[in-house]
């Protein structure tokens, strides 16, 4: 086999797929073996919490339709909250999953260029070592930015609007419109869009800069018969084109 040199390359090619799977499975297997995996449980935390608890207050008739009331008494509630995010936030990676949000959006901020300055603190390796990372969440390209530290930076009357009519929030925006994650209405969302609002919300809550982002005002609701009276009262502002407004 070594007499030819097709039958060295040969045996450097084996090597060579040796050497990759062996850093690439092998050895990061091994590093892991001591980091147990995280349940959607043990992700909640006090940031989540807070967004969680924010969607009861801004919708309560959409989230007791899906996650009922607490049972009462501090203990209880404690727990009950906990359990409820969890289950949502499990709930919402599969809507995240199931409605594409991948192909678009990634979930990893590399240690190159400028991309701390755009999206936040670079990607750790533990921040993968979790439930709701199996399969990971990379993304395949950057449609949108970055959402691993979206958690935060924007509140969830944002997020609900641009869900329900991107445009109205981020003009020119090509993400898609997701009306049956909704009843009818931005500020009614059924369990599915309660669900992913608090996957959005959780993502990058761990970081200590958490919201890594500037405090956002809460947009308003904005409905589609509003939005298309404001256009036409802005059309009616513009400068009239020809005659003397012309460029001199």
């Amino acid at each position: 086999m070594f007499e030819s040199k097709s039958g060295v390359l040969y045996v450097a090619g084996l090597g060579f797929f040796a050497l990759a799977f062996v850093s690439n499975a092998v050895v990061p297997w091994l590093m892991y073996q001591r980091y147990p995996e995280k349940t959607a449980e043990q992700l909640v935390n006090a940031n989540l919490r807070y967004q969680f608890e924010d969607l009861a207050r801004r919708y309560p008739e959409s989230f007791e339709k899906a996650f009922g009331k607490p049972p009462g008494g501090a203990a209880e509630d404690n727990a009950w909250w906990n359990e409820t995010c969890a289950e949502a936030l499990r709930a919402g990676r599969r809507v995240y999953v199931g409605e594409g949000c991948w192909h678009c959006h990634s979930q990893f901020v590399r240690p190159v260029s400028n991309e701390e300055q755009r999206w936040g603190p670079v990607a750790r390796s533990e921040e993968y070592q979790n439930e709701l990372q199996r399969p990971v969440m990379f993304g395949t390209r950057r449609v949108g930015p970055d959402l691993s530290r979206e958690g935060g930076r924007r509140s969830n009357d944002w997020h609900a609007v641009h869900f329900f009519h991107p445009e109205s929030v981020s003009a020119g925006s090509p993400m898609p419109e997701y009306p049956w994650l909704f009843d009818g209405h931005p500020d009614k969302p059924n369990r599915n869009g309660l669900a992913m609002l608090t996957y959005i919300q959780w993502l990058g809550s761990w970081q200590e800069s958490y919201p890594y982002y500037e405090a956002y005002v809460p947009a308003a609701l904005i409905r589609p018969e509003v939005e298309s009276e404001s256009a036409e009262a802005a059309d009616a502002e513009q400068p009239a084109v020809g005659g003397e407004e012309q460029v001199r």
